[in-house]
């Protein structure tokens, strides 16, 4: 975002307590990034769009001419430059863009589902996770908006106020502020020549579990050995053994005799023992992988500890690699009654002993192990 010239300001909108880790995050970001940064809680959770319809104030403050929004969940190469330029090619000032990208027939189902003009790209319809295959350019999530957005907004809050107040029976639980950018906005939109696609063909994918932050980080580690190789780690003499795109933070201590990669993330101050092996996995920081462990297909969280000799391994959950157009599914915790095998993952301060294996399973944080663990939650 802050590449992007002229940007002012970046606001994170959640519904989640502010707390001193979230605090400490914005901190540091306003010193990197030299940009000012705010979190605005919602009172309730609002839905895609109502969330910036309630802080639109805050959002026009200082005059801003278009603003972009972007949903937390995704991971991409965000070309937020490349759609301000086809916003100016192809709209006027009061016209709207949205990300765009291609995905394989049968996926598609599972996204919001896009029909444009081929020529000029405006957006002729649109239908959230349709139920029978409407097309294959899927929404990513991204937008490029002027402030004109807020408008069709403020009609469906309209809208919504005066369905309450003609279903009273409603017991109370619903809102008039909860609103869905995709349902409520876009759909209605669709057609009128104020919304426009922007299809991008660089990288894209949800990320609605902790297994899809794996395949984010291949995606952007692989990003980052076109256009930032000197981020990644290389074989020096007396160093570790890499193989592949490895990211090695400069406070972390790793043996030369490790073997990491490839699609390895070392967090600030991890320690890698000697003949450890390390593949498909994200070590945080101030974890610690004693002598001779085996890590694959796993988030260690810090501050944990991996006891000598031991095997942590969880399964991938991989689009296939065949599909050009493949995206990762969004598996479910359970099937058929037994945890659906997928990455492990140890919450921070886990300790794991020497010589067992842990297995698909998920440990929660603050938990001394004293045994092996096969596709379970542990508690």
């Amino acid at each position: 975002c802050p590449q992007v010239p002229g940007m002012k300001e970046i606001l994170l909108m959640g519904f989640y307590q502010p707390h001193e880790a979230l605090s400490r995050f914005l901190v540091s970001a306003q010193q990197e990034f030299k940009i000012p940064i705010r979190y605005l809680q919602e009172y309730a959770a609002l839905g895609t769009g109502g969330g910036i319809y309630h802080f639109r104030d805050q959002i026009l403050s200082g005059g801003a001419e278009a603003f972009f929004v972007l949903n937390a969940d995704v991971c991409s190469e965000f070309p937020l430059q490349e759609m301000l330029e086809f916003r100016q090619r192809h709209g006027d000032a009061h016209s709207f863009v949205m990300l765009g990208t291609t995905a394989n027939r049968t996926q598609a189902l599972n996204y919001g589902c896009i029909v444009a003009n081929a020529d000029t790209q405006e957006v002729q319809h649109y239908v959230e996770k349709p139920s029978t295959f409407v097309s294959e350019i899927i929404n990513c999530g991204i937008y490029l908006f002027a402030p004109a957005i807020f408008q069709h907004i403020g009609e469906v809050f309209q809208r919504n106020q005066q369905e309450l107040v003609l279903e009273e029976s409603s017991n109370g639980w619903q809102r008039a502020e909860v609103i869905r950018l995709e349902q409520d906005v876009f759909t209605a939109l669709a057609g009128s020549g104020k919304l426009y696609v922007y299809k991008t063909d660089g990288f894209w994918s949800q990320i609605k579990s902790a297994g899809s932050a794996i395949y984010a980080s291949r995606l952007y580690l692989n990003q980052y050995s076109k256009s930032h190789p000197e981020r990644l780690a290389q074989n020096k003499p007396g160093g570790p053994i890499i193989r592949g795109n490895v990211y090695i933070h400069p406070t972390a201590s790793i043996d030369s005799t490790a073997v990491l990669g490839p699609n390895v993330s070392i967090g600030e101050g991890v320690t890698v023992g000697a003949g450890v092996r390390v593949r498909e996995s994200i070590v945080l920081h101030g974890a610690s992988l004693h002598d001779h462990t085996c890590v694959l297909n796993t988030i260690v969280g810090w501050d944990s500890t991996i006891g000598r000799w031991a095997r942590v391994e969880g399964t991938p959950s991989d689009p296939n690699p065949n599909d050009p157009y493949a995206k990762i599914d969004s598996e479910t915790l359970f099937r058929d009654g037994r945890l659906t095998p997928s990455i492990t993952i140890l919450g921070c301060s886990v300790t794991i002993p020497a010589e067992v294996v842990i297995l698909n399973s998920i440990v929660l944080p603050h938990k001394e192990l004293s045994r092996s663990y096969k596709n379970q939650i542990i508690l």
